[in-house]
C-alpha cells in the first residue's frame, strides 16, 4: 500500500511529498521529495517490534542544506572531486568548492538540497529531477530518475537512471544512515560490519582517492572478516586520522557492470535485526557518522552524535573523472545510466 501526504513546504511555496509505502506484514518506508530521500524505514527486530532504523528529522525543511545529507540522493556527482575540477573531452569544467579545497556531494544546490518531482507509478514511487545544463558547473541537460519499490520480504529497491543531452559526469547513490537499534538508539560502533571487498581506495588528508588501491589484510580498515564498526575505530591509522573514522571506499570484489552483487552485511546483536546492501555499483562508501553532531534535531526528540549512524553509500569511485584507471563515469547522449541499490532487512 502506498499513501502520500503533503509533508510541508519550501520558502517559495512548493509542496514537500512525503509517500508511505506499507506490506502486509505492518513494516514501512517513508519517502520524500526533498532531495528523493528515505526518511523513515521501520522493519521488525528479532522480537517483531517495529523501530524506525534510518536518522533522519521530523521538521521537512531540516533537510535543506543539512550536513550530513541525510538520506538523500546527491549529485550531479556523489562524494568528491579534487578541488573542485576536471576534464572532459579536452576542456575543463570547474565546480564549485563546499567540502575543504574540494567539491562534495554535487555541490551546495546539488540534487541533495532540490524538490524532485514525484508520482506513484506501477506500485513504486519515482522521483524525477531535471538538472539544467551548467548548474553547478556540470555540462549538459540531465533528467535523473529515482524509483523505490518497497517488498514483502522488507527489500527495498532503488533504481537510479539518467539520461543526458551532452556529454556530462554522474555518480548518484543515497546517502541513508542506519542504526539498527533504532534511529534514537545511540552508538553503532556495536554494529558488525561485513564487506564483499578485500581493498580500499587510500586518500590525502582531504579524502580524495590517491589513485590505486591498497589490500585491507592486516589494516584497520580490514571487513572481509566481519567485526564491530568500533573494534579498530580509535586505531592510529592515515584513514582513521584523516576521517576521525571511517571514510573511505572499498572496491567490491568481482565488480561486473550491471550485474548485482553484495556489497556489505550490517548486523546488530542487540536487537538481532540486519541489512544486507546488494548493488551493481563497483563501490561503496563506509562512512561511520563522524561528524553527525549539531546536526538538526533528529525524530527522537534530540540531535544526533558523532557514530550513531553509518552510511553505505553504493557508488563510482570518488574523484572518478581525475583518474585513469577507475570505472567510467561519463555519460553521454544515447546512452543510459542505470545503476540499482538494494537495502533488504532481515533477522538474527
Amino acid at each position: 500500500m502506498i499513501s502520500s501526504e503533503i509533508w510541508g513546504k519550501t520558502p517559495c511555496g512548493k509542496d514537500i511529498i512525503r509517500y508511505t509505502l506499507t506490506n502486509a506484514k505492518g513494516a514501512s518506508v517513508q519517502l520524500s521529495s526533498m532531495g528523493a530521500g528515505i526518511v523513515s524505514v521501520k522493519v521488525p527486530d528479532r522480537d517483531g517490534k517495529l523501530d524506525d532504523v534510518v536518522l533522519g528529522y521530523s521538521n521537512p525543511l531540516d533537510y535543506f542544506a543539512d550536513g550530513p545529507c541525510a538520506g538523500k540522493i546527491p549529485g550531479r556527482f556523489a562524494n568528491r572531486i579534487a578541488k573542485g575540477r576536471f576534464v572532459l573531452d579536452g576542456k575543463e569544467y570547474e565546480l564549485p568548492v563546499n567540502n575543504g579545497p574540494n567539491h562534495l556531494h554535487g555541490g551546495p544546490e546539488g540534487f541533495q538540497n532540490k524538490v524532485w518531482e514525484s508520482r506513484v507509478n506501477d506500485g513504486a514511487v519515482e522521483f524525477l529531477y531535471v538538472a539544467e545544463d551548467g548548474e553547478m558547473g556540470y555540462p549538459g541537460n540531465l533528467k535523473a530518475v529515482a524509483r523505490y519499490e518497497w517488498s514483502e520480504e522488507n527489500e527495498l529497491r532503488l533504481t537510479l537512471t539518467a539520461e543526458c543531452d551532452a556529454p556530462t559526469i554522474i555518480n548518484l547513490t543515497n546517502h541513508a544512515y542506519f542504526n539498527l537499534d533504532g534511529e534514537g538508539s545511540g552508538s553503532v560502533l556495536g554494529h558488525k560490519l561485513w564487506l564483499n571487498a578485500v581493498q580500499y581506495l587510500p586518500t590525502d588528508e582531504s579524502l580524495v582517492p590517491l589513485g590505486d588501491s591498497e589490500m585491507v589484510k592486516g589494516t584497520p580498515m580490514d571487513f572481509s572478516t566481519e567485526k564491530t564498526l568500533g573494534q579498530d575505530i580509535k586505531a592510529d591509522f592515515p584513514a582513521l586520522n584523516y576521517g576521525k573514522g571511517y571514510d573511505n571506499c572499498y572496491v567490491i570484489e568481482n565488480w561486473e557492470e550491471g550485474q548485482l552483487q553484495t556489497a556489505a552485511v550490517l548486523s546488530s546483536e542487540k536487537s538481532g535485526r540486519v541489512l544486507e546492501v546488494v548493488t551493481t555499483q563497483p563501490g561503496v562508501q563506509i562512512y561511520t557518522g563522524n561528524w553527525l553532531a549539531g546536526c538538526p534535531v533528529g525524530k527522537c526528540g534530540r540531535s544526533y552524535e558523532d557514530y550513531d549512524g553509518v552510511a553505505i553509500e553504493c557508488q563510482h569511485f570518488p574523484d572518478s573523472p581525475n583518474k585513469e584507471g577507475y570505472p567510467s563515469v561519463t555519460l553521454r547522449p544515447g546512452e543510459v545510466y542505470q545503476e540499482a541499490i538494494i537495502f533488504a532487512f532481515k533477522t538474527l
